[in-house]
């Protein structure tokens, strides 16, 4: 009995013996464990799938460091219909976050929860940190928005009011655009994927831009037929006194928001009205019996040559035009041809355009009196006519008499100025040919005779 007792006690101590001494070992290999692994990362973890146990921290960075290489020097153009903007890789920041992971993967196992540690490090298959790409988030956004400061349109609906045979407000509907920034981010992203592979320093992405339509357009808000522009007309006239400046502007409100009726031939002389200081119109140089002199309503000219250039843009009939008798310097202004002009002088001088579009003819005009330009913009129904200006040729080119001088009471005594400006004398003509599905609409030549015409100069009496 006694010696069954003893040899469990011994069998007991056995035991616990063995069980201290595997207890002193685990602790001496968990020792030599963290012992080795100080100052490394634990054999457990990976980064993106590659393991880094064993590795020390600058070691890991290190490689991270070195898949940045491929974004050094890459530049990104973001493009849209010839606007581009670019911003570079150095800019952005771009590029693998190595010190995040190196310290990410570091720190597996490291916790300040003891049992959570001992299962990261032995009973856990293992980790796997996903390495952070970054780039300035900022600077991306900036890059967008300065884009579309240039491409962004704003959507407008059509707007039309028409009070006692005028119409007071117009402004067509168009289409709106505006970059769609989210989808811009996302296709940048998706470039990022492709530069490790690709050659060359520029990665091109195309710029994705929305269009936004409006809810009220322009055909939906008259009864006039008034669907879209049928044609344009444009000049300068930069160089004009004051009062040529004002009677410009005056005489071509007169006409603005005119409807011109299906069938109808508008005569400019009846739509502008009377021209004299009665009506508003100041004083400018005019040419009267071949010589420049102060009268009301100078410049005018401008607006019925400008109105005649819109017309044969939209195919129109011109039923009345007179070529000016000589040169004038503002209606070649902006590359345009001698020929392409038409004076007006009431009653016996008009300018007279039929309206054989199967709609109503909205006339609006624009004056730009800051950067002196004049545009005449028609609305109507677009009836598939197409207009061509064919064989435009200046000939028979013969030069100016020499300069006249004249008094002038309004200016101080020794001070010159130049009102008229030397214009060689010419013969000009086109043809203006306008079709439709093989129709002929109209086929005419436009003849002009200038004689040549002298530099004027005013000599202050004053």
């Amino acid at each position: 009995m006694i010696k069954a007792k003893n040899k469990a006690i011994l069998s007991l101590r056995g035991i616990l013996w063995g069980g201290t001494l595997l207890l002193l070992l685990l602790a001496l290999t968990l020792s030599a464990f963290e012992s080795y692994y100080k100052d490394k990362i634990y054999p457990t973890v990976t980064v993106a799938g590659l393991a880094v146990g064993g590795e020390t921290q600058s070691e890991v960075e290190s490689y991270w460091l070195s898949q940045n290489e491929p974004f050094q020097g890459k530049r990104f153009e973001f493009r849209f219909d010839g606007q581009v903007a670019t911003v570079s890789a150095q800019e952005l920041d771009l590029g693998y976050d190595a010190t995040l992971s190196a310290t990410q993967a570091y720190l597996v196992g490291r916790s300040k929860h003891a049992f959570s540690n001992f299962y990261t490090k032995f009973l856990k298959k293992s980790t796997d940190i996903t390495p952070y790409f970054r780039w300035n988030t900022n600077v991306l956004d900036e890059t967008i928005d300065s884009l579309a400061q240039y491409i962004d349109i704003p959507v407008a609906d059509a707007l039309f009011q028409f009070n006692a045979g005028r119409v007071t407000a117009f402004r067509p509907s168009h289409e709106g655009k505006k970059v769609n920034a989210e989808e811009t981010k996302k296709r940048f992203e998706q470039a990022l994927i492709s530069i490790p592979s690709m050659q060359g320093s520029i990665v091109t992405i195309p710029l994705p831009v929305d269009v936004i339509q409006p809810s009220l357009t322009t055909d939906r808000v008259n009864a006039f037929g008034i669907k879209e522009l049928i044609g344009r007309g444009y000049s300068e006239f930069a160089g004009s006194i004051s009062g040529r400046i004002h009677n410009v502007a005056l005489a071509a409100s007169r006409i603005n928001g005119l409807l011109i009726k299906p069938g109808t031939t508008f005569s400019f002389n009846d739509a502008v009205g009377d021209i004299s200081a009665a009506t508003g119109y100041q004083s400018a140089y005019i040419i009267k019996e071949g010589r420049t002199v102060l009268g009301d309503g100078g410049g005018v000219c401008q607006v019925s040559t400008t109105l005649f250039r819109a017309a044969l843009n939209a195919g129109l009939s011109i039923v009345e035009r007179r070529a000016h008798a000589y040169r004038v310097h503002f209606y070649e202004d902006g590359g345009f041809k001698a020929g392409l002009d038409a004076t007006v002088f009431s009653p016996s001088v008009d300018l007279k355009i039929k309206n054989d579009t199967p709609g109503y003819i909205l006339i609006q005009t624009k004056t730009d009196t800051k950067n002196m330009t004049l545009t005449f913009e028609l609305y109507g129904t677009n009836d598939g006519r197409q207009t061509e200006i064919l064989n435009h040729q200046v000939w028979g080119i013969t030069p100016p008499p020499p300069p006249l001088y004249q008094d002038d009471p309004t200016l101080p005594k020794g001070v010159t100025k130049q009102v008229d400006w030397a214009a060689w004398g010419a013969q000009a003509s086109f043809r203006y040919k306008v079709t439709r599905t093989g129709e002929v609409l109209q086929d005419e030549i436009f003849s002009s005779r200038f004689q040549p015409w002298q530099a004027v100069y005013l000599q202050g009496t004053l």
